[in-house]
């Protein structure tokens, strides 16, 4: 196991040099160590690929395990228990929910991968609200178990994808769960900050608007070399564009995880 330079999300900001947009994005962050009294960081997931035991329901479904911020698990008709699909866990980014990943339900039917989409609790993943990983680490788990007691995956093709903030948790929280996740995508990734134990050392890939108001591509070039740095195999496309995911670039994305030449 390998330990990184744990980043505060206030540090790498300023670090990366986004200066006046720091102080809108570091809102409601807190110090430079926010766990408190009985606060723990702790990054590892526990849920692994298994023989299903309930018959999933194909097309899109609600995960039903919080009756607000809960996220969706979507089979496509093709799947057979038969066969071990591909699975897709998509982050969304901060002040919106998992229905943002919507339009991958088409592209979860096309190339026969599972889709799943969780809420965070507030309005952004644990990290870059409260300064540590809790209560999304817990729900992460929550829906992967209720995707594997479901679903037979595959489990050399797992990706953790994201968006934005969740672009930044995915990789912040993938670095942890290496044995898990064999993919770590990151489409505007705007931090990056790991925490101990990182475990394994799954391929990056990363994507990034050169015109990016929100979340400008230094942080995205920035973040590239540390992971470069720490010897992950990572491929970065930086694109004329902002804060988005053009189809070509999702469609590249996609090719790499499931390994289309």
């Amino acid at each position: 196991m390998r330990r990184h330079r744990r980043w505060n999300r206030r540090e790498f900001l300023y670090t990366t040099g986004l200066g006046a947009l720091a102080a809108p994005l570091l809102a409601g962050c807190g110090d430079d160590d926010p766990t408190g009294p009985g606060q723990t960081s702790n990054p590892r997931l526990t849920a692994r690929p298994g023989t299903p035991t309930i018959a999933p329901t194909i097309g899109r479904t609600d995960l039903n395990l919080e009756p607000v911020r809960d996220g969706f698990l979507y089979v496509p008709p093709g799947y057979s228990s038969a066969n071990p699909a591909p699975l897709f866990v998509a982050l969304h980014g901060a002040g919106v929910s998992s229905s943002d990943w919507s339009g991958y339900i088409a592209y979860a039917e096309e190339r026969g991968f599972i889709l799943l989409a969780p809420d965070s609790r507030t309005l952004s993943w644990d990290i870059a609200e409260v300064g540590y990983f809790g209560p999304d680490v817990a729900f992460i788990d929550r829906a992967l178990q209720h995707t594997f007691d479901r679903c037979r995956i595959d489990a050399s093709r797992i990706a953790l994808a994201g968006f934005s903030d969740g672009a930044s948790y995915a990789l912040s929280l993938g670095v942890s769960n290496g044995d898990l996740f064999t993919h770590l995508i990151a489409h505007s990734a705007g931090f990056f900050t790991p925490a101990s134990p990182i475990v394994g050392q799954p391929p990056v890939y990363q994507s990034h608007g050169t015109n990016d108001p929100i979340l400008p591509i230094t942080s995205g070039r920035f973040i590239e070399g540390l992971l470069i740095d720490d010897g992950y195999d990572v491929t970065f496309e930086e694109f004329d564009g902002g804060h988005q995911i053009p189809f070509s670039i999702s469609q590249r994305a996609l090719d790499w995880f499931l390994g289309v030449a």
